[in-house]
């Protein structure tokens, strides 16, 4: 991708948020989803956005944002928790495919944070490696619960966050990025029943979000 057709990254957001707003009212253009557009992208990819989201099978990108091939890199894992991987992946995004946003994506009835909240309620565990699932999301409800949260969109909101802060804070390459104003970091909390993505927390943009609007 060339330097004039990269978005920035306030016009990265806004195509994603477009495209949400028309899957909630029914009217999905279907972009980018043709074989001319299969055609197109072969040779290599441009996507204008990494979408760093829960595995939730409600929760599929291209779906909610109303886009197609090429368009979002997607990286989604259980309870959107993160390991080497994932920050390889997401910078790999950033740095190499100069994807000027990345969306931090969350939901209300998560499996992974009721899990985790019915563990540190009740001192239960899981076995295998959902333990392990349990355990990355545990800073957020334990920092929820200090904060007297009592409802599920509270939680929710702030694993996003938690996750967001953790992405600046472990990859130098996004940071700096987004430093640079070459990038941003946005969280979005998705509501199962309307199908709406709303603002959570936003870095490197200057954008109302729920917490502060």
């Amino acid at each position: 991708m060339t330097d004039a057709l990269i978005p920035t990254p306030q016009e990265a957001l806004e195509m994603l948020l477009a495209g949400n707003q028309r899957f909630v009212v029914g009217s999905p253009e279907h972009p980018n989803q043709d074989a001319a557009r299969r055609t197109e992208v072969v040779p290599g990819q441009s996507p204008f956005a990494v979408l760093f989201g829960c595995s939730d099978s409600r929760l599929a990108a291209e779906i909610i944002f109303d886009r197609g091939l090429g368009d979002l890199f997607v990286v989604r894992t259980a309870g959107h928790i993160m390991g080497s991987e994932v920050l390889g992946s997401i910078e790999y995004g950033v740095n190499v495919l100069n994807c000027p946003l990345v969306v931090v994506l969350g939901h209300d009835s998560c499996g992974a944070v009721a899990a985790t909240r019915a563990a540190v309620q009740d001192g239960t565990t899981a076995d295998g490696y959902v333990r392990d699932v349990i355990e990355r999301v545990t800073p957020s409800v334990l920092a929820s619960r200090a904060a007297g949260h009592t409802e599920d969109s509270e939680f929710i909101a702030e694993h996003i966050r938690h996750t967001v802060d953790l992405l600046m804070d472990r990859s130098r390459i996004l940071a700096d990025a987004v430093a640079a104003g070459r990038a941003a970091v946005v969280g979005l909390s998705y509501r199962l029943v309307d199908g709406t993505a709303n603002l959570v927390t936003a870095r490197g943009l200057d954008v109302p979000t729920a917490a502060s609007a």
